[in-house]
């Protein structure tokens, strides 16, 4: 293979990661908007022992909602996917650790989401993105 074809084959293959950990987040980001409403994901917050659990559920629900469909859509999504992953992060080290590895209470996921998050914001969204400026190109030969 040539350095092209690698390198559209990259950008392809990151289309399914952008498109499961976009509405993923942004899933859990709409759950936590219009089901729990900010009070109560502050008050889940509060109960897991997140310092200053009212702007971490607003920021949450941001980085998660519209982060979210900015990776799905792939619009700007290298910053929101950054965020994300330091989300992650802070998910897996204060709240997820101590309980091992394995899901529901365990980082399973959260690791998961982290992974898929820096990939995108490491590696960008790929040719088959909304971004504005690209057009999805076949691979050259």
């Amino acid at each position: 293979m040539n350095g092209s074809l690698d390198r559209a084959s990259v950008g392809w293959g990151i289309l399914p990661i952008r498109l499961v950990i976009g509405l993923v987040f942004a899933m859990h980001g709409g759950q936590k908007l219009f089901v729990y409403g900010a009070a109560g994901t502050a008050m889940a917050m509060t109960h897991m022992g997140i310092p200053f659990p009212a702007i971490a559920a607003g920021v949450a629900i941001v980085v998660e909602f519209i982060g979210g469909l900015a990776v799905f859509f792939g619009v700007w999504a290298r910053w929101p996917a950054f965020l994300l992953s330091i989300e992650m992060l802070i998910v897996i080290l204060f709240v997820k650790l101590h309980a091992g590895f394995f899901s529901p209470r365990g980082i399973e996921l959260e690791l998961t989401l982290l992974a898929g998050a820096l990939t995108i914001a490491l590696l960008g969204t790929g040719p088959a993105s909304l971004a504005p400026g690209r057009r999805a190109r076949p691979p050259e030969p």
